[in-house]
């Protein structure tokens, strides 16, 4: 990130403001709290018990290699569910209104292979602030191989990147369990990142080392200790689980940000986006599938990701009764709202944004 980029609302809309009251009222109207309900109890107990419960399953049961396997794709599964629907809330302090509970149910991505202060720096602060900017949005700077953005470097091998994009996608958990956290670590205390209540850069390391070794314990060590099978067959599941999550959880975000709908600004000449931060946000942001329950449930209402990006302080299970508010509201001050009725369409959206970004031309924002 080369300059901090400033946002400058050069029209002086009142959208935020008045979003924020109308939201304000909502939760003030019916008297609810805007963090997690019982539901959301239940639901962290159904996503963590679908990342161990196969896992038990394997490590004490005589079973075949097959339903070992499956066991695997499941646990797979239950991964990304635990990114998407309980440690997502937490690192942004919306499952509670009390910080030491968001902080020990945050670490429930070290479950998964993850590392709380990478992901709450990239996710948080750099993808939720810069969304869709090229070079301050890591979400959309990946491997060389592909493109997400009309502002990076079109090399060749990009034409394909519609093809072979679900293969990378399917890497992704890996190389955050192997090194993308340490990576990121070493570059965010480069970029001054890793201040106050995050920690010096030699303690998050220490800690960064100690949960990738208990992760590989647990995922590595004891299964080959406990079970007959080879290395080669654990590797299988070990490649199986982490690419059923890197798909998903890919496929989720990517469907949210790099589809035909939303913008990609660039900043001027005195690193300025002159534009109210929550437009922006409106510009660059899309939902998909709203009316699809059990995918909502299980994707932790990253489908409603625009009233995401507008609330991330407020818990997914309010999405789906905030949307209509904030839809009425772009309306009304001419703001764009995109949505997808559906998950396929969203795809094909995405798939087709690959293949224009794999083309010489850039995109108008």
């Amino acid at each position: 990130m080369a300059h901090k980029i400033k946002f400058v609302n050069i029209k002086g809309t009142d959208f935020l403001s008045t979003l924020k009251a109308r939201v304000d009222h909502y939760f003030e109207e019916r008297n609810i709290s805007r963090h997690a309900n019982s539901w959301m109890v239940v639901k962290t107990i159904a996503m963590i018990s679908m990342l161990l419960a196969p896992y038990f399953l394997i490590l004490f049961l005589d079973l075949p290699l097959w339903t070992m396997w499956v066991l695997t794709l499941i646990m797979g599964f239950g991964k990304a569910g635990i990114g998407l629907s309980i440690m997502h809330d937490a690192n942004h302090g919306s499952y509670s209104s009390k910080t030491w509970l968001n902080n020990l149910i945050g670490k429930s991505i070290n479950l998964v292979g993850g590392h709380v202060i990478t992901w709450k720096i990239q996710h948080n602060i750099l993808h939720h602030t810069y969304t869709n900017i090229y070079e301050h949005d890591e979400d959309i700077e990946t491997i060389p191989l592909m493109r997400f953005s009309p502002d990076a470097e079109l090399k060749w091998i990009h034409r394909y990147q519609h093809i072979f994009c679900v293969f990378f996608y399917g890497l992704m958990t890996l190389f955050w369990a192997i090194h993308k956290d340490y990576s990121q670590l070493i570059r965010y205390n480069k970029m001054g990142l890793l201040k106050g209540s995050r920690g010096s850069f030699n303690g998050q390391m220490i800690e960064l080392t100690v949960t990738k070794i208990l992760y590989y314990v647990y995922m590595l060590a004891i299964p080959m200790m406990l079970l007959d099978i080879s290395f080669l067959q654990w590797l299988v599941g070990f490649m199986s689980m982490h690419f059923v999550a890197g798909v998903v959880l890919a496929l989720i975000f990517q469907t949210a940000h790099v589809i035909e709908e939303t913008a990609y600004p660039v900043p001027n000449e005195k690193h300025t986006i002159e534009n109210e931060w929550a437009i922006h946000q409106m510009q660059t942001t899309a939902n998909f599938a709203k009316e699809n329950k059990i995918l909502s449930w299980y994707c932790g209402g990253l489908n409603y990701q625009v009233e995401h990006h507008l609330f991330p302080k407020i818990c997914h299970v309010h999405y789906r009764g905030l949307s209509e508010i904030v839809k009425q509201t772009a309306e009304e001050f001419s703001v764009p709202y995109h949505s997808h009725g559906t998950f396929m369409n969203a795809l094909g959206s995405h798939f087709r944004q690959l293949k224009e970004l794999g083309r010489p031309v850039r995109i108008a924002a």
